[in-house]
């Protein structure tokens, strides 16, 4: 990460965590009175092999003891009213803002990926981690909406790691890499701008 990128992210991160502090009050009384504890999702994610860091969400699902591996149908009983709303705003990811000021991620970068996937495909992992994982990123914006459709119709854990593991890590790596090659604050800025764009669009919706 240049200098440039970590002065941009951290001067952001400042800023949205003033702005948004009155909606996460909100969002987390919310949780606290319609779900309960805990309030916060805090799981395993790596910043580069090796190197793991605990990444912070709101918590959107009802808490099981055996929870693993990446979100498919297999989870999707789980998910409060509550955190449909938050997923479909991508409020659920405010607190990753402390992430960022922590340094363990960028706004704009490859998704921070589950130790398992790292260590099954470190040649793969090893390349776009060479950029510091994002909130969001091309892969996010280009591959999220197919990768959820791949993942609805998994019925088990089984399942949902193979189709993930087949489809999804191969095809967002690509993405990831072309983001490494193309990096720069102006592209990040168009990319958090698609974001922002999708999510006001959401709204309308």
């Amino acid at each position: 990460m240049t200098p440039a990128k970590r002065a941009f992210d951290v001067a952001l991160a400042l800023l949205l965590g003033v702005v948004l502090l009155p909606v996460l009050a909100l969002v987390l009384l919310a949780i606290w009175v319609l779900d309960g504890r805990p309030l916060f999702y805090v799981s395993e994610r790596m910043r580069a092999p090796g190197r793991p860091f605990m990444l912070w969400k709101l918590r959107t699902m009802r808490p099981v003891d055996t929870d693993s591996g990446v979100s498919g149908g297999d989870k999707a009983s789980r998910i409060t009213r509550t955190g449909r709303a938050l997923r479909k705003f991508r409020l659920d990811e405010i607190p990753q803002l402390w992430n960022v000021l922590r340094g363990d991620m960028s706004f704009v970068g490859p998704r921070p990926p589950l130790r398992a996937y790292v260590e099954r495909f470190p040649a793969l992992y090893g390349e776009v981690l060479k950029s510091r994982p994002g909130i969001t990123g091309l892969a996010t914006l280009t591959y999220h909406a197919h990768e959820e459709r791949l993942l609805a119709p998994c019925r088990t854990p089984e399942e949902t790691d193979a189709v993930y593991a087949r489809a999804c890590v191969p095809r967002k790596a690509r993405l990831d890499l072309i983001y490494r090659r193309h990096a720069s604050i102006c592209y990040d800025i168009v990319l958090l701008a698609r974001t922002a764009g999708r999510v006001l669009r959401r709204t309308r919706s």
